[in-house]
């Protein structure tokens, strides 16, 4: 599973876990305002794929398989946390 940056829209730069992907379009979840059960559709041209991700938060990840909302949400929290860590 991927993490995503949204880089349009009303939700620009909040961030979501790719739960689903197809040719042009991606389905979003976040754990908390979009749940797993009803993802928010949009464009891959829409967001921005995170490749380098720290350890705890893949494996997070690799634990909620897409399923967990409570998982997803803190994975991104983690996440969220990490990159005020490295601004400072």
């Amino acid at each position: 599973m991927n993490l995503a940056k949204s880089l349009a829209g009303h939700d620009r730069n909040h961030y979501y876990a790719v739960i689903r992907e197809e040719e042009e379009n991606v389905y979003l979840a976040n754990g908390t305002t979009k749940p797993c059960e009803h993802p928010k559709k949009k464009r891959r041209k829409h967001i921005q794929i995170i490749k380098r991700l720290p350890e705890e938060v893949s494996a997070l990840l690799k634990e909620a398989a897409g399923t967990d909302d409570r998982v997803l949400a803190s994975a991104i929290k983690m996440y969220e946390q990490y990159l005020k860590r490295e601004k400072d």
